[in-house]
């Protein structure tokens, strides 16, 4: 079975064909990292308008890298939600036109099971069961799987996600857009430990997250100091350390609490070269394996959509009509019928 995968959440254009005998086929994917930039963030509705523009010429990127023809698709999946209304609408009403027109049956995805099943895309896949930690701009939070929809939540942030803490401070140390990337590699030129700064709920005896205080005394002590660019380095590095200490410290004591042997790592964050630096070192003390998917699916992009809508053919739907989720629980999905 070949399948189309359409991912328009937030502000990345992403498509794919994943084919269930051959594996992935095509992927593409264009960004809006530029056209946001200027605003400090990502604009709703230019989002929006920029998908309209990009969607089918990726469509036909992909048909032609993979040598298909749009007929000889057997199905197609599209982010549902959650992510920017706006944006998940134009995947959908894509979707299911093309679903129409070819009379191919649609199916709507769990932008974070996406993320989540990445990893599944690699050489080596993880087995289930496993601890996934979904860390996004949007998300932070550990999950048990069990398996395809066998999804039970563990801890999740309280406030701001681990990624809004990097870009808020990105943005006060007036970094660029993706706030992220930009702080990770100022970091790389900073010391460490010079400033201290809190680890919001690192000894809590639950596995939530809460990274809102970490923002704050960043602010403050940005107030009582002066910004030259070795001590943002300096600042930048600490932030890092802090964030991705939590993160690790967390991830680990969710493994040992449900006794698997397996982590997951999944969503943008997973990206960062310091935490999964902290991660491997943590996991190899303690026995455990962590998965990454490859740092391009670490993002949002088709090929999870394409890949997570191959394992769940059994709901997909040839009626067209379509709605999005721009909040959905993840642990309300159910296993594939």
């Amino acid at each position: 079975m070949r399948v189309l995968g359409i991912e328009t959440s937030c502000d990345e254009t992403g498509l794919a064909i994943y084919d269930t005998a051959r594996g992935l086929l095509a992927h593409a994917l264009h960004s809006q990292v530029r056209m946001h930039e200027e605003y400090g963030g990502v604009v709703p509705e230019l989002a929006s308008r920029d998908h309209i523009r990009r969607v089918l010429p990726l469509t036909r990127q992909v048909l032609m890298q993979a040598g298909l023809t749009p007929w000889e698709l057997d199905a197609i999946a599209y982010t549902q939600g959650p992510g920017l209304a706006g944006a998940l609408l134009v995947g959908a009403a894509v979707a299911c036109g093309l679903g129409y027109a070819l009379n191919r049956p649609v199916v709507g995805v769990h932008h974070l099971e996406g993320h989540l099943l990445a990893p599944l895309l690699e050489n080596e896949p993880p087995a289930f069961p496993f601890v996934a930690l979904l860390v996004s701009g949007g998300h932070t939070q550990l999950m048990a799987v069990e398996g395809v929809g066998r999804y039970r939540l563990l801890g999740e942030t309280l406030d701001d996600a681990a990624g809004e803490a990097f870009d808020k401070t990105a943005k006060l140390l007036g970094l660029g857009y993706p706030g992220g990337p930009a702080l990770a590699r100022l970091a790389a030129e900073g010391r460490p430990g010079r400033i201290r700064l809190p680890r919001p709920m690192l000894n809590s005896a639950d596995l939530d997250f809460s990274f809102s205080g970490l923002k704050t005394a960043v602010l403050q002590w940005a107030r009582d100091h002066v910004l030259d660019h070795e001590t943002r380095a300096d600042l930048a590095a600490e932030v890092q350390e802090a964030i991705t200490e939590v993160l690790e410290s967390k991830a680990l004591a969710a493994v040992r609490s449900t006794g698997m042997t397996r982590l997951v790592v999944a969503g943008g964050v997973g990206a960062n070269a310091r935490l999964r630096q902290r991660l491997d070192a943590a996991a190899k003390r303690a026995g455990v394996t962590v998965f990454y998917p490859r740092l391009e699916f670490c993002t949002d992009n088709g090929a999870m959509i394409a890949f997570a809508g191959a394992l769940r053919l059994a709901q997909a739907r040839r009626d067209y009509g379509f709605d999005v989720r721009p909040r959905w629980d993840l642990a309300s999905l159910r296993p594939p019928a």
